[in-house]
């Protein structure tokens, strides 16, 4: 599996993206939210932290992450959840 580059950006850079969670989201707000960026890459936060830290992610980082999840790769990090 390849190695995730991530990176911390200002709020400020991302305040104007459109975010978004997925619809299974915790109800009390303890959610990942992501928004596309203009550049092709993909923030990703913390949403009850709107104004915390931002990861970036490329989109071939993102693409990888994605195809893991789908392939079960992660499940054992959500056992018990």
């Amino acid at each position: 599996m390849q190695d995730f580059t991530e990176s911390a950006t200002s709020t400020g850079d991302t305040a104007s993206l459109k975010w978004r969670k997925s619809a299974h989201s915790n109800p009390n707000g303890s959610c990942v939210e992501l928004a596309p960026m203009a550049d092709g890459r993909v923030a990703m936060r913390n949403s009850r932290f709107p104004n915390g830290n931002v990861l970036v992610h490329t989109t071939e980082e993102f693409r990888t992450f994605l195809l893991g999840a789908k392939r079960g790769e992660f499940d054992d990090l959500a056992e018990g959840a």
